[in-house]
């Protein structure tokens, strides 16, 4: 039976008997009530918490009553700019604009503004004047200190200043949301609210202050790129809820103050989050559009974790949902799964069970639970950590399970696989039954690249680590008597990559034989590593130099020697190989990447 929406509109408050919300809760995406959705999320906990809870989803920003249509709040306005950030969503890495936009109805690009958080919170100021305003989100959170913003090519100040709003929650927000909400309806002034763990703040001064860590201050890291990447350092290794204390950026004559990171959930609280009651769909409103194209993969996956101890440098869930992972029980996701069942569009395959990795369902290490994550070391980088548990176990236990409820027909994993975890395994059961029944022809993988010093940059393994799982993949399913192939990721343009690492990974993808049909050119997106490695050419890790390619044509080199094999690449291809003194690749022998035109 499906469940009912929250009120987007007057009408549906009066259906509910409210006569004023308690929070209206602004987004940059359409109203999706699913659990892979921040907003849905956050808005369900508190409703679940006795608070009265709207959304107004991509309200017009040029029309102040497309804000206020359901009153004032009696606590507080809550703004995310959706699951990502607004200007990712918008321009592609070349700076051009996307033809669709997969969370809007009928995937029609245009329906939020650029900077959506902080367009939104202005609005949201001059309708609700003495309204507390609480930002959250991926945008906000990745935004949360002066960072370097690719779309300007300059350091912006904290998104708090300009957006002028009272709280930042970043992270994973339900601790934090649910803590404000308590203190605001027992008439604590927002302004007062500054001991909440997972949130961000401004202030004139830090004199009550007891500890807390200054770093460069955004004059300092606007001019001088070596203070940004000692204040990307100090941030970047203050991400953890253990150890993690309390940080200061000055910002002119104020502070950006930083407490720090929420306590994890543990799995009770996890499963109590993800059994609320959602609608597990997008607002009947948008069905005359064709509906929210981001709905038709999520619709049937289930999340069964939080966290990653990856550790990818391009990657910001370091900054976001840290590296300590969060695990549901395995009860909780078969219920949900149960769920799955019975809807009635459900075709008894299910797209996916895991998190921002799959197979990272358990603490890295004994260590982390009682000492936090490590400053200055990887769990798998450059090599496995000792104290790192190597173990599938848990989620070959919960796939199983997952496998004999009626009505499942097929799992997948498309979260992906980290084969540098996997290749440790002493045992070959989860590899064995990975292949056997959660592929379907063809398994993702992100080896990125595969020079050495590329790789080191970005905190992936070596090369070797790579070819030895294609190795053992392919044994697996030629023991199994299946014909089942490996896609690799492949990033062009990476801090570290030269024209010779890119013909490096050329030459591997010509001896591979594979011809990727897309290649992610790096995207300096905020909260990232190598978006700070980007913007300094420092490595903030060692604080030596880095290599950068920043212009557009050698960038537009690199990439189409990733896919050599497309004819409109030739000269590209030609002028990179010249370049960089490879003729020996330009020829009619098997070796070469392209065919001499002379």
């Amino acid at each position: 039976m499906a469940m009912s929406f929250l009120p987007v509109c007057r009408s549906d408050m009066n259906e509910r008997g409210y006569d004023c919300l308690d929070f209206l809760f602004i987004s940059g995406d359409a109203y999706v009530d699913h659990p892979s959705f921040g907003p849905a999320i956050i808005t369900r906990i508190l409703e679940a918490d006795g608070f009265k809870v709207g959304i107004i989803a991509q309200p017009d920003w040029n029309d102040i009553k497309s804000f206020t249509i359901m009153g004032t709040p009696r606590f507080g306005v809550l703004i995310s700019s959706g699951n990502i950030d607004s200007m990712v969503n918008k321009y592609t890495v070349a700076k051009k604009k996307r033809h669709s936009d997969s969370y809007s109805p009928g995937g029609k690009i245009g329906k939020r503004p650029d900077r959506a958080t902080i367009v939104y919170a202005n609005k949201a100021r001059e309708a609700f004047k003495d309204t507390p305003i609480i930002l959250g989100g991926i945008e906000a959170s990745l935004r949360r200190f002066a960072h370097y913003d690719y779309w300007d090519d300059k350091v912006r100040r904290s998104i708090l200043l300009d957006s002028k709003a009272d709280l930042l929650v970043y992270g994973m927000g339900e601790r934090a949301i649910l803590e404000i909400a308590n203190l605001l309806r027992y008439g604590k002034n927002v302004k007062e609210i500054h001991d909440v763990r997972g949130t961000s703040y401004v202030s004139n001064n830090i004199d009550d202050l007891d500890k807390y860590i200054k770093t460069p201050s955004f004059e300092d890291v606007s001019t001088n790129k070596e203070e940004y990447a000692k204040a990307f350092k100090i941030q970047y290794e203050q991400q953890d809820a253990i150890y993690g204390g309390t940080i200061v950026q000055p910002h002119d004559n104020r502070f950006v103050i930083q407490n720090p990171p929420s306590i994890p959930m543990t799995t009770e609280e996890l499963d109590m989050v993800y059994d609320l009651p959602y609608a597990r769909d997008y607002h009947p409103m948008y069905e005359k559009y064709g509906g929210i194209p981001a709905i038709e993969e999520i619709k049937f996956s289930i999340t069964s974790h939080r966290g990653c101890f990856g550790g990818c440098s391009f990657c910001a869930l370091t900054f976001h949902q840290g590296r300590t992972i969060q695990q549901r029980s395995h009860e909780s996701i078969l219920k949900e799964v149960n769920k799955l069942v019975a809807d009635p569009d459900f075709k008894g395959y299910i797209h996916d069970v895991g998190g921002p990795t799959a197979n990272f369902r358990n603490t890295a290490c004994n260590k982390q639970k009682t000492q936090g994550v490590c400053k200055n070391r990887q769990c798998l980088f450059p090599s496995p950590c000792k104290n790192l548990i190597i173990d599938h176990s848990d989620y070959l236990s919960l796939l199983r399970k997952i496998r004999e409820v009626p009505g499942v027909k097929k799992v997948f994993i498309r979260s992906g696989i980290r084969y540098d975890y996997l290749i440790y395994d002493k045992s070959n059961e989860f590899i064995n039954e990975l292949c056997k029944y959660h592929v379907s022809g063809q398994l993702k993988v992100a080896p990125e690249h595969i020079s050495d010093r590329v790789l080191s940059s970005m905190g992936k393994p070596s090369r070797d680590v790579y070819e030895r799982f294609v190795k053992k993949y392919n044994d697996i399913n030629k023991k199994l008597g299946k014909k089942q192939y490996l896609v690799p990721y492949l990033m062009s343009s990476h801090p570290g990559s030269d024209l010779y690492a890119a013909i490096e990974l050329a030459e591997y993808i010509r001896d591979m034989g594979y011809n990727p049909e897309q290649v992610q050119d790096f995207y300096p997106t905020p909260g990232s590593l190598s978006t700070c490695m980007y913007y300094t050419e420092i490595d903030p890790r060692d604080m030596k130099k880095v290599y950068v390619p920043k212009n557009p044509h050698e960038k537009a080199m690199q990439r189409a020697l990733l896919q050599f094999k497309d004819p409109k690449n030739y000269r590209l291809v030609h002028e990179a190989l010249i370049k960089a003194g490879r003729e020996d690749l330009i020829g009619f022998n098997k070796k070469c990447l392209i065919r001499s035109r002379r």
